[in-house]
């Protein structure tokens, strides 16, 4: 009896069988975008057709980080991903990893390869990059000398600086000559000595752009001794020359702002600062000023002429101190000298004979103070006020003198 399978088990063969085929598990298809759905959970189905066939189509939400448009029906689109099968319904459908739009396929597979092989020789590496001098005087511009891209260049710049001149070479920027007419700008350009460098053009396809994904190019911009600003495309777009680019600018606009710094902005701070520095230098005059008075007190009461001045009253002060003194010294000393006069007056024997007592002295010049120290017949010597007496004891007698209790 024949094997009998079910359902879950042909599906489950099927799916093996694919996964099995290496060439399903890897490649590109080409197709019109039709019945495209955005769910909700950020997954996006679609079918893929041409004349021939269809083929049911989904991108989950992990893998669209590198869609860059919104699919549209009926667009031309290149699809990479795998077949496999959805075992449940038995339907094979495609799983996209990427989706470009049609005609950048090959392109876009050598844009990959010329990325990662410049990467590997160092052309992207940061140490590399010149920066971008903030105060220029000439601005040198490679682009096409008609369109958006050179005229929003020249006018952004001539509005934030008027003062910049602005050197334009008129460069190829799309078709077979325009990676060596590119080369060329940046080389004459660097050789008349700009400040820096514009390379770009406006927006397009990755074919209208792709100039600016050829290795001359990317050589060109790595050895130019010019800072170079990559200015090309719009937002998304991105190219080999911005990587190797010492800066890149998402529009021809943008990389004119970067590369001129804005005069009325500088002016603003210029006048801020002077406004600032005035005020410092006033504020500083001031504490000059009063510093400088207080020198001058200070020389005034140290100059040879102040300090004179002030020895001279110092002096003064200690004469008129000294005179007091002596007068004060002299009157004391007359007062004394007069109590020392009454004391001696009042000790004087000429004051004693002036009063009436007198001096008595024998014959020896003895003063007699005892009776009994003289002899009846012996002569004496008596000294009154005006004069001198002699006279001769005739008697004498002796008495007790009784102090008063």
């Amino acid at each position: 009896m024949k094997s009998v399978y079910t359902v879950a088990q042909v599906n489950s063969y099927i799916k093996n069988m694919f996964t099995q085929d290496f060439l399903l598990q890897s490649l590109l298809v080409k197709g019109e975008v039709s019945n495209c759905k955005y769910h909700s959970s950020g997954h996006i189905y679609f079918t893929l057709k041409d004349s021939k066939g269809a083929i049911a189509c989904v991108m989950f939400a992990g893998n669209r980080g590198g869609l860059k448009f919104r699919m549209q029906e009926g667009q031309q689109v290149v699809v990479a991903g795998t077949i496999d099968v959805y075992e449940r319904d038995g339907k094979y459908q495609l799983y996209a990893r990427e989706i470009i739009l049609d005609g950048a396929g090959l392109l876009y597979e050598r844009f990959e390869q010329l990325k990662r092989d410049l990467q590997e020789r160092g052309l992207f590496a940061a140490e590399y990059k010149q920066p971008i001098p903030k105060f220029i005087r000439r601005l040198g511009v490679v682009t096409a000398p008609t369109g958006a891209a050179v005229r929003d260049i020249m006018n952004i710049a001539s509005r934030r600086n008027p003062y910049v001149q602005i050197i334009l070479y008129p460069a190829l920027v799309q078709g077979e000559q325009a990676a060596q007419s590119i080369v060329n700008g940046i080389r004459a350009l660097e050789a008349v000595g700009v400040d820096v460098m514009i390379v770009g053009r406006g927006g397009g396809s990755i074919e209208d752009l792709w100039a600016f994904n050829e290795e001359i190019v990317a050589q060109a911009i790595f050895d130019c001794s010019v800072p170079i600003i990559s200015a090309v495309g719009h937002e998304t777009d991105t190219t080999i020359a911005d990587y190797v680019a010492d800066l890149r600018a998402p529009t021809p606009s943008a990389g004119a702002e970067l590369a001129v710094y804005d005069y009325s902005l500088l002016q603003a701070q210029l006048d801020e600062a002077s406004v600032a520095l005035a005020r410092r230098m006033k504020r500083k005059l001031e504490e000059k000023r009063v510093q400088l008075r207080r020198y001058q007190m200070q020389l005034q009461y140290l100059s040879p002429v102040s300090q004179i001045r002030e020895k001279r009253n110092y002096l003064c002060q200690l004469e008129e101190k000294l005179s007091d003194r002596m007068l004060k010294k002299i009157r004391d000393n007359r007062h004394q000298l007069s109590i020392y006069v009454e004391k001696m007056k009042g000790l004087s024997p000429l004051e004693k004979l002036n009063q009436g007592f007198s001096h008595v002295a024998d014959q020896n010049g003895r003063t007699v103070t005892d009776v009994r120290r003289i002899q009846e017949g012996e002569l004496l010597t008596i000294h009154v006020k005006n004069g001198r007496i002699t006279a001769k004891v005739k008697e004498k007698e002796e008495w007790q003198w009784q102090r008063s209790k």
